[in-house]
């Protein structure tokens, strides 16, 4: 039975002083969790603030073991990347 497994980030942009500030910062994210760790990634939550952003990752497989732990390794690249910009995270399983 496949496991989806969905990281949801929650990212605090105190220096954006404008959208295309933030957007250059979640773009940057998005782009390096997609190419390091082959998840799908999406801005979901306050897309018209400057300083705030819902960012999710989702990957499947077949295994939720393996799901289980791509998922914290791209928390750890995420925390590494972001530092205290990043201010909460989640985990929610469809199984």
């Amino acid at each position: 039975m496949p496991s989806v497994g969905v990281l949801t980030l929650e990212l605090h942009i105190e220096g954006a002083l404008s959208l295309k500030d933030k957007r250059h910062t979640v773009k940057s994210l998005k782009d390096r969790l997609r190419a390091k760790f082959n998840v799908a990634v999406a801005e979901i939550g306050y897309q018209d603030l400057w300083q705030r952003s819902l960012v999710s990752a989702v990957t499947v497989s077949g295994d939720h073991a393996h799901a289980e732990q791509v998922l914290q390794r791209v928390e750890r690249e995420a925390a590494g990347l972001l530092g205290g910009i990043l201010v909460g995270s989640s985990v929610e399983w469809i199984e």
